[in-house]
């Protein structure tokens, strides 16, 4: 079987997507991706790439076929010429530069923008074979709740744009359960299979050291954020719990990323004379299992929105294949796995009272209690989130939708 990959994001960027392709390709699978120019997170083209242009290069003997690609900068217009880039040059190049490709079924890793869908439509058209969707975020509620767009006429129409979507694709993969409601609403008749994600596999490889000492990571107890430091993960309810927490000498926050709101959060550390909230940045991602493990606690936050009441966060499957103790603020389904797996502490969305005595009733656990949580999650993980066999699941929901699509 032969996929196509459509994904805005892709390797060296660091996405859940490189290694289910890789995966793939070692289990047998003929991998090709479709992709722009990397630039996440920090908005500014990777050295060794140009914005402009096709390129054409070999991942893990993948082929990765590159197309032009405005990057996304710092500002919200950037953002948007980003997106659409991708979905113009798409349309207007792809078709001519696969035209000789061959595929079973077209594979979109449908994190925002959704809209990065819409090449590979037409290209499964074009080549007359299947285009299943793993939706990540739901458009267009994502786009209002981040702030990015209020205007109702313009959600509105990316709303029209999305039903399209979900309307000529073959399958939709949704990756939370809470996800199936709105998405069958708006699929008119398109099948909605749950989908959910795994970690990569080297956040769930044991680890006893990390080549880079971090501030506060190995002073007393420590509470580890790691990822996008954006709107959506309502970062501000760090900055409060660490000033509740002050005085508390031996309690350490330690962020690890970058994101929109990192240089706020690091105004705001300056301002309050933080000394127990640390931002040493970004690091690869070969080395999170290190950091993880040795971290006290690992914090998950989201912002008090409907639409992420209905998300998972991926990192709290990464959290959960590190064996740590997982702190959750944030509401909805992110928060039943936690509980239901017995992996942690949860606590409502940006109520940073609540996580600071979070923090204070973990802090105040023995020892072996904090480790039990931390089993208890890698576990779960392992009996539900394991990536072989969920990239085994993916290649089969593949071929059934490639036989369907032949009338097989």
């Amino acid at each position: 079987m032969n996929v196509l990959i459509v994904s805005q994001y892709f390797w060296p960027e660091s996405f859940r997507i490189n290694d289910i392709a890789k995966s793939m390709q070692l289990k047998g699978i003929g991998v090709e991706v479709l992709t722009g120019k990397p630039n996440y997170p920090a908005g500014d083209i990777y050295d060794g790439y140009k914005a402009w242009g096709c390129q054409q290069e070999q991942f893990e003997s993948i082929t990765l076929h590159r197309i032009p690609l405005i990057p996304r900068g710092k500002r919200t217009f950037l953002l948007a010429l980003n997106y659409l880039s991708f979905i113009f040059f798409g349309l207007l190049l792809a078709p001519w530069k696969l035209r000789k490709q061959r595929y079973d079924a077209i594979f979109v890793y449908g994190i925002s923008p959704i809209l990065q869908a819409i090449p590979a439509l037409l290209i499964g058209w074009i080549k007359g074979v299947p285009v299943v969707i793993w939706v990540q975020d739901l458009w267009p509620q994502s786009l209002s709740a981040t702030g990015y767009i209020h205007n109702s006429l313009v959600l509105n129409l990316v709303e029209k744009v999305v039903r399209f979507i979900y309307r000529k694709a073959d399958l939709l993969l949704v990756q939370s359960r809470a996800f199936e409601e709105p998405v069958t609403t708006m699929s008119s008749g398109t099948p909605v299979l749950y989908y959910p994600n795994a970690a990569d596999d080297v956040l769930a490889q044991t680890s006893e050291t990390s080549s880079n000492p971090i501030a506060g990571l190995d002073e007393g107890f420590s509470v580890m954020f790691a990822g996008n430091i954006g709107k959506a993960q309502a970062v501000e309810v760090i900055v409060e719990a660490a000033t509740i927490l002050r005085d508390h000498q031996d309690i350490h926050f330690v962020v690890l990323g970058d994101g929109s709101c990192r240089d706020m959060m690091l105004k705001e550390v300056e301002a309050r004379g933080l000394t127990n909230l640390h931002l040493p940045g970004r690091f690869p991602v070969e080395s999170m299992p290190g950091f993880m493990q040795k971290a006290s606690a690992l914090l998950v936050t989201l912002a008090n929105q409907t639409i992420f009441a209905a998300t998972v966060p991926n990192k709290i499957q990464a959290y959960m294949a590190a064996g740590r103790p997982i702190l959750a603020c944030l509401d909805g389904e992110g928060a039943r796995l936690v509980n239901e797996a017995n992996a942690g502490l949860c606590v409502p969305a940006e109520d940073a009272v609540a996580l600071a005595k979070a923090v204070i009733e973990l802090y105040k656990m023995p020892e072996e209690g904090r480790d039990q949580l931390g089993a208890n999650g890698r576990q779960y993980y392992k009996e539900n989130f394991n990536h072989d066999k969920l990239v085994d699941d993916l290649i089969v929901k593949l071929q059934l939708a490639s036989r369907q699509y032949k009338g097989e």
